[in-house]
């Protein structure tokens, strides 16, 4: 259904692109130069930049019009050494910026996860580009997860109100996205599609008053309306690499070329049209009556 990219990283190909510069073809020079992730946009500082350009390559962002009335808020490019001020890491491994990418590496127990500590929002949208990579198979596989996480004062409790932009098993065909909502609402979905070692992706969440859509590689997946599924809570963004609790774990990364936030300014230039998600338990909450005595 969908096409996978085969992009390199955007640092790789503005070299490329400065090079084929002297060429003589515009057409074809125009054609790489929108390949690059920071075409059109100056240069990052501090490894974010708040240009209001539409860069490629394709993205929900640029796909639906989001870049319109000044709508990107911050683009999150990890650039230069990670800013601990902004981010919050956690777990054992190693977690740090490489080659303009924010790298999540594990080690062979335990999850390891960087969260955005700026302060969250209601409702907008958020798209992050990433890819990720396994060493070995005798043991068993990661999860990757990129979820919004409440930053208000009641806090994330068990995970019983984060909303989940992908959730997948390393090697598996098939991904997972959600909300959660008190007391132990699960409105879930899933499709199937595989992630091949280092195939860039990319996964976005709008989050509107009265609805919540989910995209992959510019595509929208699901929409969800129903009222018990919109907390309200204000978000961030959060990257984790799962493990089994007590397992022996295949080492494994994710690496993320760009995080953006925007706001709801400009409206959707196409349908968020979608099947709905199911509505299930959450069986890990901490409130309700699947809570823990």
């Amino acid at each position: 259904m969908f096409n996978r990219s085969l992009i390199h990283p955007r640092r790789a190909l503005a070299s490329t692109a400065a090079m084929l510069a002297l060429a003589v073809f515009p057409l074809a020079l125009g054609t790489l130069a929108a390949g690059s992730a920071q075409a059109g946009r100056p240069d990052a500082v501090n490894g974010v930049t708040t240009a209001r350009e539409a860069p490629g390559p394709i993205h929900a962002g640029n796909t639906f019009g989001w870049y319109g009335h000044g709508g990107l808020v911050y683009d999150e490019t990890f650039v230069g050494p990670l800013n601990h001020r902004r981010w919050r890491v956690e777990g054992p491994g190693a977690v740090r910026t490489q080659h303009g990418m924010l790298t999540l590496n594990t080690a062979t127990r335990g999850s390891v996860s960087a969260q955005m500590t700026i302060p969250g929002r209601a409702y907008g949208r958020w798209e992050t580009r990433l890819r990720q990579r396994q060493y070995g198979h005798k043991h068993r596989p990661y999860r990757v997860l990129t979820e919004l996480v409440p930053m208000t004062k009641l806090g994330e409790g068990c995970g019983e109100q984060n909303i989940a932009l992908n959730k997948f098993t390393m090697g598996d065909n098939k991904v997972n996205f959600y909300i959660r909502s008190r007391p132990d609402n699960l409105y879930q979905a899933s499709m199937k599609r595989g992630f091949g070692q280092d195939q860039w992706h990319t996964f976005a969440v709008e989050v509107t008053p009265k609805r919540i859509s989910w995209f992959v590689d510019s595509h929208v997946i699901r929409s969800e309306r129903r009222a018990d599924a919109l907390t309200g809570r204000k978000f961030q963004v959060r990257f984790t690499m799962e493990a089994e609790k007590g397992k022996r774990m295949n080492k494994a990364r994710m690496q993320m070329d760009w995080l953006r936030y925007w706001t709801l300014q400009a409206k959707n230039e196409r349908s968020t049209k979608a099947p709905v998600t199911k509505l299930t338990t959450y069986t890990k909450a901490c409130v309700g009556q699947n809570a823990p005595n």
